[in-house]
Parts: C-alpha cells; structure tokens; sequence
C-alpha cells in the first residue's frame, strides 16, 4: 500500500530515534577508536624506519669489511711489488713500481678514511635506531592499554549496538529508496547525526533557528515533508515525536 506522508515521516524518525541511540553508544567510547588507529600507523611508520635503519647499519657493515678486504690486498700488492723492487734490472722499473706502491698506498689511505666515515654514521644510525627502537616499545604499550580500554568499552556496549542496528535494518525496510538516500545524505553531513529533527520553542532543533508559524503549521498539519529553510534537515512536530518515542522505549 502506497504510504501517507504522516506514515513516511513516522518511519524516518523511527530511524532517526534508533540511529541516535547508536550514536549515542559510539560516543561512549570517545576518541579511543581513533587513538587506536593513529597509534597502529605510529607502531607500523616506526616498525618500517627501524626495519630501513637496521638494513643501512647492515650495509654500514659490509662496506667496511669490504675496505678492510681492499686494505689486506693493498697490502699484499705493496709487498709483492717491494719484492718486485729487489730483482728490476734498470730505473725505470723500480720506478714503475714505486709509483704501484704509491698508488696502493693511496687506495689504503682512501679505505682508512671511509672505514672512519662508516663507523661515524654506524654510531648516528645506532643512536637513531636506539632511539626508535624505545618509541617503539612505548608506542606498542600505549597501543596495548588503548586497544584493552576500547574493548573493555566496546563489550559492556556491544550486544546494545547489535539489537539497535538490527532495528535500524527493519525500519529501514519502512522507508522508500529516494527518501533513505536522502536521510543518509543528510545524516553524514552533520556531525551529531541528526537527519529528522523536531520544533522546539517555535525553532529548528537541529539549527535553532525559528521557523515561521505558517510553516509550522504546515508541519503539524503532515501533509507534506517538510524540510528546514537553514539546516534542510526534515521537521517533525512534538507531538509526533512523543508518539514514537512511547512506542520505540
């Protein structure tokens, strides 16, 4: 049976009536669910710089093993070629291979220096990583302490919210498409959640401003939906609500 508008505008406070509540609930658990998430990405952004930091120590590492490897083969050519130096039969020669050694000498001088640059940043990065290391261990037990608060709150609440949004599915079932869209749009775009609002002292309740007294009229007379002129949430009258709050308690 096609509805009345007085029909259609019980059923979308009756949704209104259950979504508050819900909402209600949620606030009961205040900031934590968002401090749960932030502190998530804090624990997963310092896991990820500790895993980068640990791989640059890592390669901190074998960058000087590989110049202390390049130091002991300087050093064996700087021998091999002193020996060399021993047998040459002429200048030239012995001053080709002085000009090695001088070279392999310059290669060890070169390591020397970046084994001290690598062993500098080692001890930065450490200090870093140490460091990281420890906000990690603190972010991980607030994380802890967040997450046993929220669930604590979310299990004393839970079996509440599930009847509610079972609730809010049947009263749904009440309300045709182009209107529920239009609820929902309406919901999302204010922050206390409230789409269907009621006339308070001759106002708006979910703007407080005043709405005309021909308007109201018009309203109580539910003939029609009837939206606010500032806000555009959809008004209700008193007597209305009170109705359906007797029958939804």
């Amino acid at each position: 049976m096609e509805q009345t508008v007085e029909q259609k505008l019980e059923a979308l406070y009756e949704l209104q009536t259950i979504h508050t509540k819900v909402d209600k609930i949620r606030q009961t658990r205040g900031e934590l669910p968002m401090e749960v998430a932030d502190l998530e990405d804090d624990v997963a952004g310092l896991e990820t710089r500790i895993q980068k930091i640990k791989a640059e120590l890592d390669d901190l590492e074998d960058a000087i093993v590989n110049r202390k490897n390049m130091i002991k083969e300087a050093q064996a050519l700087i021998k091999k070629y002193e020996t060399q130096q021993n047998n040459v039969k002429n200048n030239r020669e012995f001053d080709a291979l002085a000009k090695e050694i001088e070279i392999q000498g310059l290669e060890i001088q070169v390591c020397e220096k970046k084994i001290k640059e690598h062993q500098y940043e080692i001890k930065t990065k450490t200090d870093v990583y140490e460091n990281a290391a420890q906000n990690l261990e603190d972010r991980k037990k607030d994380l802890e302490a967040k997450k046993s608060e929220l669930e604590t709150i979310t299990a004393e609440t839970q079996k509440e919210e599930e009847v509610l949004l079972s609730q809010a599915e049947k009263a749904k079932e009440k309300i045709e498409e182009r209107l529920l869209f239009a609820y929902n749009r309406l919901r999302g775009n204010f922050k206390n959640g409230l789409a269907v609002v009621t006339i308070e002292r001759d106002s708006c309740s979910g703007c407080f401003n005043k709405i005309p007294p021909q308007r109201q009229s018009d309203i109580r007379q539910r003939k029609k939906i009837i939206v606010c002129e500032h806000c555009g949430r959809i008004l209700i009258d008193e007597t209305m609500s009170e109705d359906i709050k007797n029958v939804t308690v």
